[in-house]
């Protein structure tokens, strides 16, 4: 069947054992999944955001975004430059943009983040659009732990952002 620009193309990346489906309109990313999750877990994701789309397996044009994960797991890549198509409210958003200012190996607390967009009262809410983020390790929400130091919360669960902590300290 042929693209269309409505279509939401998808592709599983492999690398080493990194098993990650990533999923891309026509003006960018749109989602990365988890270690390991089922097919399911992104076509509902998708079918959520993007209602009425249709979802097309599509390597070649996730390629971009392919090689730039495989980089960044190698240690090569510390900033990602690919374009996103990212939806999210206008407070999600600015969430999103102080993540991507965290540098790579280091790490801010949810209240540094709260802090960081002159909203010291609102941690809770950080967190929350921190959970809502779609491009797990584009936008680094690994890089956020809690203020004691422990890896908390992370929808691709807490052993894949302990190892892309380590990945990034190594």
């Amino acid at each position: 069947m042929p693209a269309n620009d409505d279509d939401v193309f998808w592709t599983r990346l492999v690398h080493d054992d990194w098993r990650i489906y990533l999923a891309a309109t026509g003006k960018g990313l749109c989602y990365i999944g988890s270690q390991d999750s089922p097919y399911e877990e992104m076509s509902a994701w998708l079918a959520a955001r993007f209602p009425g789309r249709t979802l097309q397996q599509n390597d070649s044009k996730l390629e971009p975004y392919t090689m730039e994960l495989i980089e960044y797991f190698q240690g090569n890549r510390l900033r990602f430059e690919a374009a996103v198509d990212c939806k999210g409210t206008p407070f999600q958003t600015e969430v999103w943009h102080a993540l991507n200012d965290i540098p790579y190996g280091r790490t801010l607390t949810y209240t540094e983040i709260a802090n960081d967009i002159g909203r010291p009262s609102a941690v809770r809410a950080v967190a929350a659009a921190i959970g809502a983020n779609p491009l797990l390790i584009r936008i680094p929400c690994h890089r956020v732990i809690g203020k004691n130091g422990a890896l908390t919360g992370y929808r691709g669960g807490l052993e894949m952002k302990g190892r892309l902590l380590a990945l990034e300290t190594r």
